[in-house]
């Protein structure tokens, strides 16, 4: 997890290192260790009117209210000396800001709210009203050749599942961070600019390039989960699966506010991320306490908003922290609130870091080379979910950083996007896989580690405090699902879907021996704006037309993500299949964009 790049909170375990990616880690070259640092459709955030210019004084709150309308909420905050940022109607959260004193308290009087709390300790940036873009690096070409055999990958098994499945192109990773270089040589291939935004400050800014790195964090999470593999400078996880960067830093403070994730997830939820990579807290508290008003408010929407990605198909996987501490077992908190002085005060299990200790998230401790707990990885039985390295000393994890070079750092940051990788190959293999299925099979197929001779691991061998579940592992994660090489096919090019028009998607199959199966399976990945427009058919190689789905006139929904079984044993298997889509009505267009076949 980051704790952050900045002077008081370090994320990778202490901060990026090796002189700030200074000459060291700008090479192109191995660099010196780094020091551990379905619900109703959300539309985006309500218009809200637009805020007053910027003041000093002026701080970000969450106004909690009943999902749905939030219109009286949102007028009772203008009344009351704020104005509203951004509004989540679908989960009932408002991001308001106001330079009043009095503001949460008169708001907690307003009929309909629950909850209100200030997000920080300190103002809201001026940058938040009209944001700059970050920088664009410009790129240094790598003359390294792709390494198959890096320790953290042949740790997990990803160099062996790889001959398995590198993942597929329809499903999106969400990385949830400081921002991602898009231009890298090694993200480039497999980056989705369409999904990619900024969410800091807490609404979305979705200006091209606004999803950019303000650090160095994100870009090398990023490598770690799907850097290409093209024969240049490190494979990721899952290099066949696309990643889309929702940049939820500050630039400046590199810190990670309520309202930024809130819309961070919510954009996850939106735009289909299959899984999100959370290598962060929330600020500025390290823990959140439910007997404080401001901090109630912050588990609350965060909360919300991580449940409706959840419900929308999305599993959030996240790191546990770099203060070696037992989160079992709280006792105080000396490190919040980091955005201003940070006071000692004791704390108890009810206090949250989240959003790693949100239900449904997985939680991510960090291992160092070998199947030790990493020195600076926090831990605790009944929280930690599953492991996977992060790198310790000088055994650092290698991966991309802006501007196409490369470098090392440690941290459970590093170590969260294994198993967000690992998570995006299991929903390569099974795309109907829910967000529970796959958090279920992460912790059945890990590798067990137990309790070394070490009286703070609690548990057993199957589960405990260090490990959680186990090793994560990539082969295991897609042995049991994924048919051997020669039986799964993928078309992943696009195809525009027009109004009135029939299109066709051709997919080519050879070395399969004999007919098709009884059970073929058809995954299919169509973006759409009112698929109830929508007629899908697959097409024999000898020009038998199999229906798969004719979708309700009156369903509004959007997309197509499904996967159907086909009875087509009496078709030969080799020759080229076509998936067809007919759009039989006007005003909404889409695209195929992936579909496959499963023999």
């Amino acid at each position: 997890m980051i704790r952050h790049i900045s002077r008081r909170h370090p994320l990778t375990s202490g901060a990026v290192a090796a002189a700030a990616l200074g000459t060291a880690l700008a090479l192109s070259a191995p660099a010196t260790a780094a020091t551990p640092e379905p619900a109703p459709r959300a539309a985006a955030p309500a218009a809200a009117a637009a805020p007053a210019a910027w003041a000093a004084g002026t701080r970000a709150h969450l106004v909690i209210t009943a999902p749905g309308d939030t219109s009286a909420v949102r007028a009772a905050v203008s009344t009351n000396g704020g104005s509203v940022y951004a509004s989540y109607d679908a989960i009932g959260v408002v991001v308001a800001h106001s330079a009043s004193a009095g503001f949460a308290a008169a708001m907690r009087t307003v009929p309909g709210v629950q909850q209100v709390g200030a997000t920080r300790t300190s103002d809201v940036p001026a940058d938040a009203y009209d944001p700059a873009l970050p920088a664009n690096p410009s790129q240094t070409p790598t003359t390294l050749t792709e390494s198959l055999t890096r320790w953290d990958m042949t740790q997990i098994n990803a160099d062996k599942a790889w001959a398995v499945t590198t993942g597929s192109a329809s499903v999106k990773v969400g990385v949830l961070d400081t921002g991602v270089d898009d231009r890298h040589q090694d993200i480039a291939p497999n980056f989705n600019a369409a999904d990619s935004v900024s969410c800091a400050y807490g609404r979305a800014d979705t200006r091209a390039g606004a999803w950019r790195d303000v650090g160095t964090h994100g870009t090398h999470v990023a490598g770690t989960i799907a850097a290409a593999k093209n024969g240049k400078g490190v494979v990721g996880v899952a290099p066949g699966v696309r990643i889309s960067s929702v940049r939820i830093a500050e630039p400046g403070s590199s810190l990670f506010f309520a309202e930024n994730t809130i819309c961070g997830f919510m954009w996850a939820g939106d735009h289909g991320f299959k899984v999100t990579n959370n290598s962060y807290y929330t600020d500025p508290w390290q823990f959140n306490c439910p007997d404080n008003a401001d901090q109630a408010a912050i588990i609350e929407g965060v909360r919300r908003a991580q449940e409706y990605a959840e419900r929308r198909g999305s599993l959030q996987v996240a790191a546990a922290g770099n203060s070696n501490l037992d989160l079992a077992n709280k006792t105080v908190d000396t490190e919040s609130p980091n955005d201003s002085t940070p006071v000692r005060r004791p704390i108890t299990n009810a206090c949250l870091d989240i959003p790693t200790e949100l239900p449904g998230v997985v939680t991510v401790a960090a291992t160092g080379k070998g199947d030790v707990k990493a020195s600076y990885s926090n831990y605790g039985n009944g929280v930690v979910d599953i492991t996977a390295p992060g790198g310790d000393g000088a055994s650092g994890v290698y991966s991309t950083l802006p501007g196409g070079t490369y470098g090392n750092m440690n941290g459970t940051s590093m170590a969260s996007p294994h198993v967000a990788g690992v998570a995006a190959l299991m929903a390569s293999a099974d795309p109907a896989a829910t967000p529970a299925d796959l958090r279920a099979r992460l912790g059945v197929q890990a590798v067990d580690v137990p309790c070394p001779s070490d009286r703070r691991c609690a548990g057993t061998t199957a589960k405990n405090g260090f490990f959680g579940e186990g090793r994560t592992d990539a082969l295991k994660a897609v042995g049991g699902t994924t048919p051997p090489p020669g039986g799964y096919f993928e078309n992943t090019a696009d195809v525009a879907i027009a109004d009135n028009a029939t299109v066709e998607s051709p997919l080519p199959v050879s070395g399969v021996a004999g007919n098709a199966p009884a059970a073929l399976k058809v995954g299919v990945d169509i973006a759409h704006t009112y698929r109830g427009d929508l007629v899908l058919s697959l097409v024999a190689p000898d020009g038998t037309v199999y229906p798969l789905e004719d979708f309700a006139d009156g369903d509004g929904a959007d997309d197509v993500r499904k996967t159907y079984t086909v009875n087509a044993s009496s078709e030969v298997a080799n020759g080229t299949w076509k998936l067809r889509v007919r759009d039989v009505a006007a005003q909404d267009t889409g695209r195929i964009n992936a579909w496959n076949l499963t023999f």
